[in-house]
């Protein structure tokens, strides 16, 4: 199982970024929201699912990371510049917690949910997910955890895109009013 932290390190293309975030806990969330403003990168990267395709990763850009407490998924939300958002990814998570230099991180599960902004919901990475089982790397119940957090968030909180976009915006906000 892979270890992501929110610092985003892992992508060697971006050269140039600002980044904050925090711990929040008001009436309407509880848990971490971060932004990431993409200053420079080395390289555009792209996103193709079917026909449609994304810019993710370029100059101008945002990443806004929601990172629920108590639960077991974390939402990045990749922004415009007019922040206009591009495309959400929802990586399914085992754990989460916050290392000793104070970015959060989160133990991938490898199952992903990719949400186009027409409110399309692909499955990304069940093969992943599936191989993991297989090698061992995750047990029995974090695979149904994996399954079971998806459905719930399709069931729910991805269940109407325009409220989904709200809440989006309102954790965007909650965290460029710090």
């Amino acid at each position: 199982m892979k270890r992501s932290r929110l610092s985003y390190d892992e992508w060697k293309c971006i050269t140039s970024k600002e980044q904050f975030g925090r711990q929040m806990c008001t009436d309407f969330y509880k848990g971490y929201i971060g932004l990431l403003e993409i200053k420079e990168v080395t390289e555009i990267q792209k996103w193709k699912f079917d026909e449609k395709e994304f810019v993710v990763c370029d100059q101008g850009l945002k990443w806004l990371s929601i990172l629920p407490q108590d639960n077991y998924y974390c939402i990045t939300a990749m922004m415009n510049e007019k922040n206009d958002i591009l495309v959400w990814y929802i990586d399914m998570i085992a754990a989460q917690g916050i290392d000793t230099d104070g970015v959060p991180y989160f133990d991938d599960l490898y199952l992903d949910l990719i949400v186009l902004p027409d409110g399309e919901i692909k499955v990304d990475d069940m093969d992943e997910l599936e191989e993991a089982l297989r090698q061992g790397d995750i047990t029995q119940e974090q695979f149904k955890l994996a399954i079971d957090t998806a459905e719930d968030l399709k069931k729910g909180l991805l269940s109407n895109i325009i409220t989904f976009t709200d809440y989006t915006k309102k954790c965007y906000d909650i965290v460029t009013s710090i």
